[in-house]
């Protein structure tokens, strides 16, 4: 996203890291989907006004609604079928076809709806 925008932040990655296996390994909610909207609010920020940030949400809620769509879910544990609750989890997950079918899937679509709404709303 940054690349797309021309920002050049080398903590912007950084601050993402938490998100891999559902915020922070817990199955939680998918760590493309967390990512798409913190790359929304960087771009669009929350404005100084009510009414901006509640065009901000709209566009996350409609990325929300989108990605959902495709992939059913946004959380981790129902996207990977894997509970993270248990210790073996991220092992398994590291030694299935997961990632490579349903993690990086994610994120090629999270980045393209995000992508897409924001070159329609700015």
């Amino acid at each position: 996203m940054c690349q797309e925008f021309g920002i050049d932040n080398e903590i912007i990655p950084r601050i993402a890291s938490g998100f891999g296996g559902g915020i922070g390994n817990t199955g939680s909610v998918c760590g493309a989907v967390a990512g798409g909207v913190m790359a929304i609010g960087l771009i669009m920020e929350r404005g100084d006004t009510v009414e901006e940030w509640f065009r901000m949400a709209e566009v996350v809620k409609e990325f929300r609604r989108r990605f959902e769509a495709e992939m059913e879910t946004i959380n981790c544990s129902e996207l990977t079928g894997l509970d993270f609750t248990e210790t073996h989890s991220l092992e398994e997950l590291m030694n299935s076809d997961i990632p490579q079918t349903v993690c990086f899937p994610a994120v090629g679509l999270a980045y393209r709806l995000v992508i897409d709404l924001l070159r329609e709303k700015i």
